[in-house]
């Protein structure tokens, strides 16, 4: 089953993700991410403190979280994901 989790993004990534020049997100994971999940990236101006309109959705291809990566200074809590922009 795929799950979909709405995340705010703030604008240069986000532009970066549309533009295929980002193809990972480094979150802490306390959503239970997995491969197949389906990220809803909101762009949202910090500045503003408000959402732009702007949405794009990608698909998790990859997760490497912390606690998988012994004597790495990675926190346990957080994870990488590869993504795939797929709308």
């Amino acid at each position: 089953m795929v799950t979909k989790h709405e995340l705010k993004i703030w604008p240069e990534f986000f532009g970066d993700v549309l533009s295929g020049a980002k193809k990972y997100e480094v979150r802490v994971n306390d959503r239970g991410f997995k491969v197949g999940d389906e990220l809803i990236l909101q762009e949202w101006n910090p500045n503003t403190a408000a959402y732009s309109g702007k949405t794009c959705t990608a698909k998790v291809a990859h997760i490497t979280h912390g606690s998988e990566v012994p004597g790495s200074a990675m926190r346990p809590n957080l994870c990488v994901m590869g993504i795939e922009v797929i709308a």
